[in-house]
């Protein structure tokens, strides 16, 4: 038989299978000589005590043979010949609808409109140094999207709409570590995404779909409000009946393109704040309830939430043993987001810190109709920007001084390579947004006995939390309402937020395009 049992175990136990042997005897009564092997279900964290335990729930074999995980199959084919569907961007998004195409027996042909993950790599390098941003090669956009080289967490509690364990096999089937399939918080690393990602998109080409990277949608052609077509920068026109729109939440050309062309879109509420950094040692003392980490354990994480003034405020995307990185996509403006390694092992953990804002603020600031939070959004990265003095060097302030309104005559040392340059939040960011931070840091710091301290240190601005524009799409069958054969996906239509539901999303939409492929 198998029996399903839980474990609560040191981390030192966790990681032998011998003790965890020892504990299902202890646990069950069995006899070991009866116990064939187990399987891990989920693991997870215990931290709530002094003592901090990992909780494992196993699959024990009893008396019958032992099998391991079925491995997965995507049932992937030759579609060379087939009917094909357009997908514009290489993100997680764009790269899952192009699998689950290829699976239910259609020709993916992805536009990406930047580099390969190796040449986007460099591309990074040149940014981080000298402070020049590439509008098409960046953090943001290139092959595997945001995610790429924004960590990959893998966490999501985007269970009610889709298959989340079908995404993770996925990313073991190309590449990951299979420990992904029962952490309760699986990650991936910077380091270790760039290979995965290429071998999907190898696997793409081998299986006859295209992908094509630096090929930037600039126009879709419709007829009678029905996909025909699209155009892209060099003029080339590719017909498809199909398009599956997943270009990611920066893709501000596109915004305007659809706004022009009277697509419908609509403005959408987003967050907007910073990125605070502590020393990682002191986020593991705060949460392990120890003076150093027990080396049994990951680097600790955090999650924070409060009500402010009214408004949201949360962490958001918390990076343990992490490097905060700049993420613009163009000229004079300022964005910064946060990454890990796949051992999490630098000395600095980062989390952003955001506000939850809505077309009132918007319109505060003077910006009305369906792109106001874009430009919203747009005001406060230029402010950041020229506070900081140019060159991607990043607006910075140590929190305690934040909150009393104080400059920051030193600050202490930081992962964001570029550079940082003591600003005062309050002279950058809205009214509104600062407010609710100063407070909201302080509520932390009741929650979280060490936190508020000005050890940590606020960098501006963490913006890119989601979309600040919303294209609609049918409930049922994720089309657009107004234009037909147009399906708007994951993070750039308002729709996923994150790696894991933004594939969900892809793969939705995939299955919807070739429902009924007739027209």
């Amino acid at each position: 038989m198998i029996q399903q049992i839980n474990l609560l175990l040191s981390p030192a136990e966790a990681i032998q299978d011998n003790q965890i042997l020892k504990n299902i005897v202890a646990t069950t009564g069995i006899r070991s000589n009866r116990i064939t092997g187990f399987n891990i279900v989920r693991q997870s964290i215990d931290a709530r005590g002094k003592a901090v335990k990992i909780q494992l729930q196993l699959s024990v074999f009893i008396d019958e043979p032992f099998q391991e995980k079925e491995t997965f199959n995507p049932e992937l084919q030759n579609v060379r010949n087939k009917p094909s569907v357009v997908i514009v961007g290489a993100g997680p998004a764009g790269l899952f609808a192009a699998l689950r195409l290829i699976s239910l027996g259609y020709k993916p042909i992805v536009l990406e409109r930047g580099k390969d993950v190796r040449s986007r790599r460099r591309d990074l390098a040149v940014m981080n140094k000298t402070g020049v941003v590439n509008a098409e090669s960046n953090y943001c956009f290139g092959e595997g999207g945001a995610g790429t080289y924004s960590d990959g967490k893998l966490y999501t509690r985007a269970t009610k709409r889709g298959n989340v364990q079908r995404i993770l096999q996925l990313f073991v089937y190309f590449g990951a570590e299979s420990h992904i399939l029962y952490e309760a918080h699986p990650h991936i690393g910077t380091n270790k995404l760039p290979q995965i990602i290429t071998a999907m998109r190898e696997q793409i080409i081998d299986c006859g779909g295209e992908v094509h990277f630096e090929t930037k949608l600039t126009d879709i052609l419709l007829h009678n409000n029905i996909v025909k077509g699209v155009v892209t920068q060099d003029g080339s026109k590719i017909d498809c009946s199909r398009l599956i729109l997943a270009t990611g939440h920066s893709a501000r050309d596109i915004f305007e393109l659809l706004e022009d062309k009277k697509i419908l879109i609509e403005a959408k509420p987003f967050a907007l704040g910073v990125r605070i950094e502590h020393p990682q040692a002191l986020i593991d003392s705060i949460q392990y309830h120890c003076n150093y980490r027990d080396e049994h354990l990951p680097p600790a994480s955090y999650s924070l939430v409060s009500q402010e003034n009214g408004r949201g405020v949360f962490s958001f995307c918390m990076c343990p043993g992490g490097i905060i990185a700049p993420a613009s996509t163009g000229p004079g403006e300022l964005v910064v987001n946060g990454w890990s390694p796949s051992k999490r092992n630098n000395p600095y953990a980062n989390s952003g810190t955001v506000v939850a804002i809505d077309e009132r603020d918007f319109q505060k600031y003077g910006f009305n109709g369906k792109l106001a939070g874009m430009h919203f959004q747009q005001m406060v990265e230029q402010n950041c920007f020229n506070a900081g003095g140019g060159n991607l060097i990043a607006p910075a302030q140590r929190m305690v001084d934040f909150v009393n309104n104080k400059s920051s005559a030193t600050l202490p040392d930081c992962s964001y390579i570029p550079g940082i340059a003591s600003v005062q939040m309050k002279d950058i960011l809205p009214k509104e947004i600062n407010d609710a931070l100063r407070k909201a840091v302080q509520s932390f710091g009741k929650k979280m006995k060490g936190y508020y301290t000005n050890d940590a240190l606020l960098v501006a601005t963490e913006s890119r939390t989601s979309s600040p524009v919303r294209i609609p799409r049918d409930k049922e069958t994720l089309e657009h309402p107004q234009i037909r054969g147009l399906y708007p996906c994951a993070e750039g239509a308002g729709y996923a937020g994150g790696i894991v539901s933004a594939a969900i999303d892809g793969e939705r939409c995939a299955e919807m395009a070739v429902s009924l492929f007739t027209y």
